[in-house]
């Protein structure tokens, strides 16, 4: 081969090496901003919690004040949905049987995350001892469009069998924004 090949083939390692510099910068620019939230942001957020847990109010609520809730709820709602990625489309329950001091209640959630999508199916079964409520997680099925990632079906299983739905979105989040990432970059250079 003559130089003005090699030439060329240096000149374009040369070029994507620099767009790969710019995305990383990219990202980390936008890693920034989604993981530092404004002072704003946060008390807004904590402050439509504590209206939340304050209690019933007495009497019945003014439209305003319903329509004023409603709002905070739904920022609280973006605020979440911005901070972890995910976002529910469906969601649906049914109670499967209810006594005095235990409830099972079937439910089913579909949404997305980045660009993988799941559906959750499973029980929850509530049990009131006097004044405390305990809440267990039973029959849990996940269902994902992870293609062939096997460790992705590793972690899908063992999640299943232990029914921990918080660190089932915690991983959920942080793998579904990488495969992005890993997507993204595969698709540059087909």
């Amino acid at each position: 081969m003559d130089n003005s090949i090699y030439k060329a083939y240096e000149d374009e390692i040369q070029s994507l090496e620099e767009e790969i510099k710019l995305l990383t910068e990219k990202y980390e620019d936008s890693q920034q901003e989604s993981t530092f939230f404004s002072d704003k942001e946060i008390l807004m957020s904590i402050k439509s919690l504590e209206t939340e847990f304050q209690g019933e109010s007495e009497g019945r609520e003014s439209p305003s004040d319903l329509k004023a809730q409603l709002e905070s709820l739904e920022r609280g709602l973006s605020f979440l949905m911005k901070f972890t990625g995910i976002q529910f489309t469906s969601h649906s329950k049914k109670t499967v049987e209810k006594t005095r001091n235990r409830t099972v209640q079937k439910h089913r959630l579909l949404g997305n995350c980045h660009s993988l999508s799941f559906q959750l199916e499973f029980q929850l079964l509530e049990i009131q001892n006097k004044d405390k409520v305990s809440a267990v997680i039973t029959d849990l099925s996940i269902i994902m469009e992870s293609g062939e990632d096997s460790d992705m079906s590793k972690f899908v299983s063992s999640t299943e069998e232990r029914g921990n739905l918080l660190a089932f979105f915690r991983s959920l989040s942080c793998y579904a924004e990488w495969h992005e990432h890993r997507r993204s970059t595969f698709l540059h250079f087909k």
